[in-house]
């Protein structure tokens, strides 16, 4: 089995549930201490502040995101480099163009309407499973083509791939892998029967437009296929999910700012950006030296692994004054929540969407929305992804 990249899918940084979800302590401790910081454990070199996080995304020249893969899978586009990742995100690009993403606005407020509808009349509301969860996840099964009634073995797939091991010792790594692969299997058999009817009756999807476009005068592969398939189930699924549940939770963290912005919905927008500043869906990133490279002082050779950690960037006091105060009206917001440069977020726009459309109702709906008292959190375990695996909240 070949082995994935160990210094943010397998490095068990955060010991206990509370630690994993505030870890902003950790981040504003290594800014300060050790911004470029080699851990010797993983073999790779961590990156703390705004300036060098931005540079190790944008500066492809320089770092590879071609990184090690699970035993009989295919690099999709976050772990490709030109000129392979510019024709392939070419194709795709086709599907999240801002004409395309309006004709779904519709079907989208539709879905927003419809989920919330359904929990009326409810004491308690859980924001992830009952809303963030099923609202972009028939979204993409849309997209792509496929039955969203599959929704919750999408779900176990897309969870899985982005799960960290509960320990770092070497059972609990290899037993987390081992798992990874069959859920892989199980998706890649999904998709090759999904593939083989849009074969023979193309629709109007995502899928049939994948298997009918050509790269250099070639069709793509299968296998090819399948890893755009894993791609956007996964990030379109997960990113939406902990954009919408991480919102909710700063908005009722302190709720003064939940009954301000409610007042004056013109600050939903704004609302939506911190989030993504504040507490990012994905909180690192990684790529790989093609050269050896000089970083303030440090040296950085050839191959090593670098982990751009976004999180603790969005953080960075001299680019975020008052950085680690939620601030729903703040002026400058350039943070990295998608990154920066060729492989910023295809699906930015569409999460920016399903958030611009679901957040002004899920406020407008449950007015007396709280958190329940001594509230148990359940964060996903893992280094890069970060959100919750519900939200239990009082309406």
């Amino acid at each position: 089995m070949a082995t994935p990249t160990k210094a943010i899918f397998f490095r068990h940084l955060f010991p206990s549930k509370r630690e994993n979800w505030e870890r902003f302590g950790w981040y504003k401790k290594m800014r300060e201490e050790s911004p470029i910081h080699y851990d010797g454990q993983s073999g790779a070199w961590d990156l703390f502040l705004f300036d060098d996080v931005e540079w190790l995304l944008k500066e492809a020249s320089l770092f590879s995101s071609e990184r090690p893969t699970l035993e009989g899978d295919v690099r999709s586009l976050l772990s490709l480099d030109p000129p392979k990742h510019t024709q392939l995100r070419a194709i795709v690009n086709k599907a999240f163009t801002p004409r395309e993403l309006e004709l779904w606005r519709p079907r989208i407020q539709t879905l927003v309407t419809k989920l919330l509808d359904d929990l009326q009349g409810k004491d308690t509301v859980d924001i992830i499973r009952d809303f963030a969860y099923p609202l972009p996840v028939i979204v993409i099964a849309d997209i792509l083509g496929v039955p969203y009634e599959d929704m919750d073995t999408f779900k176990e797939w897309s969870d899985i791939l982005v799960e960290g091991p509960k320990s770092m010792t070497a059972e609990a790594v290899e037993s987390l892998l081992a798992e990874k692969l069959a859920k892989q299997k199980e998706m890649y058999a999904y998709f090759d029967e999904i593939i083989a009817q849009k074969r023979k009756n193309p629709q109007e999807d995502l899928i049939s437009v994948i298997i009918s476009a050509e790269v250099d005068g070639a069709k793509l592969a299968d296998n090819e296929i399948r890893a755009f398939c894993k791609l956007l189930l996964a990030a379109g699924n997960e990113t939406t999910t902990n954009l919408i549940g991480n919102g909710i939770y700063c908005l009722l963290e302190d709720r003064s700012i939940f009954e301000r912005v409610s007042k004056e919905p013109d600050l939903i927008p704004g609302a939506i950006e911190e989030t993504l500043r504040f507490r990012s869906p994905v909180q690192a990133i990684n790529r790989f030296a093609r050269q050896d490279i000089e970083l303030r002082g440090h040296s950085i050779k050839k191959g090593q692994e670098v982990v751009g950690w976004i999180g603790s960037a969005n953080r960075d006091e001299t680019h975020f004054p008052h950085a680690d105060t939620f601030d729903p009206a703040r002026q400058q917001s350039k943070h990295l929540a998608f990154g920066k440069g060729i492989h910023f977020c295809l699906g930015a726009p569409l999460a920016r969407l399903e958030a611009a459309l679901a957040m002004p109702e899920l406020i407008s709906r449950f007015p007396g929305m709280r958190l329940p008292e001594n509230l148990q959190l359940e964060p996903i375990v893992s280094g890069f992804v970060y959100g919750l695996k519900s939200l239990p909240v009082k309406v």
